[in-house]
C-alpha cells in the first residue's frame, strides 16, 4: 500500500491520516484555508469545448506536456529516472460540487466521494502519467485527462512497489464489471 503517497495527501489537505499518529496533523479549524501555489501548467490537446477522456488511461498515447516554472526546475532532478509519475492538479474549471454525482458509467448518483468527478470540495485531481523524456523544465507525458492551461500542484514519482495495491476492491465498480 502506498502509505508514504497517501499520508502526503493527509499532510496537504489539513485531514486526520497517515500511518501513525506522530504524523497526522491537527485538524484544520473550521473555514481555515489552504493556498496552493501552482509548480506548473499541462499543455494538452484537450479544452472545454472538446472534452478531456475520463481517464487518461482512456487516451494512453496522446502526447502531452508538463511546463515546470523555473523556480522549481531543481526540483525536477532525477526524476526522468521514472518510467511514470503521478501528477496533481486544481481542476480550475469545475464549476462547484454537489455531495451526491452522477458518473460516466451508470445512471445512479454516488457519494462525490466514491467518484472520480472533478466536482469536488477539494477540486484537486490525481493521474498517472507516462513520462516520455525531460527537456529542462518541460516534462513529456503521455495519458493526461486534464484542459491545457491546466495547473500543475505537485508532481511524484509512481513506485510500483509502493504504489500497487494487489487486491484492491473496485468498490461499486465491480457490480458494472470495470
Amino acid at each position: 500500500m502506498a502509505l508514504g503517497f497517501f499520508s502526503f495527501l493527509a499532510v496537504l489537505f489539513g485531514c486526520a491520516g497517515g500511518p501513525a499518529p506522530s504524523v497526522r496533523p491537527a485538524p484544520a479549524p473550521p473555514g481555515k484555508r489552504f493556498v496552493f501555489r501552482p509548480i506548473g501548467v499541462i499543455h494538452s490537446p484537450y479544452t472545454p469545448k472538446k472534452g478531456a477522456p475520463k481517464q487518461g488511461r482512456f487516451k494512453p498515447d496522446v502526447p502531452a506536456e508538463i511546463e515546470i516554472f523555473p523556480e522549481f526546475e531543481k526540483g525536477l532532478t532525477d526524476l526522468e529516472t521514472f518510467s511514470h509519475v503521478w501528477v496533481l492538479y486544481a481542476f480550475d474549471k469545475a464549476k462547484g460540487w454537489s455531495p451526491l454525482t452522477g458518473t460516466p458509467w451508470d445512471k445512479k448518483r454516488r457519494g462525490v466521494f466514491a467518484t472520480r468527478s472533478p466536482r469536488r470540495p477539494n477540486p484537486v485531481g490525481l493521474t498517472v502519467v507516462r513520462l516520455v523524456k525531460r527537456e529542462g523544465r518541460v516534462l513529456h507525458i503521455q495519458g493526461i485527462d486534464a484542459f491545457d492551461g491546466t495547473p500543475v500542484l505537485d508532481i511524484k514519482p509512481y513506485i510500483p512497489r509502493l504504489d500497487v495495491v494487489r487486491r484492491a476492491s473496485p468498490g461499486w465498480l465491480k457490480k458494472k464489471g470495470r
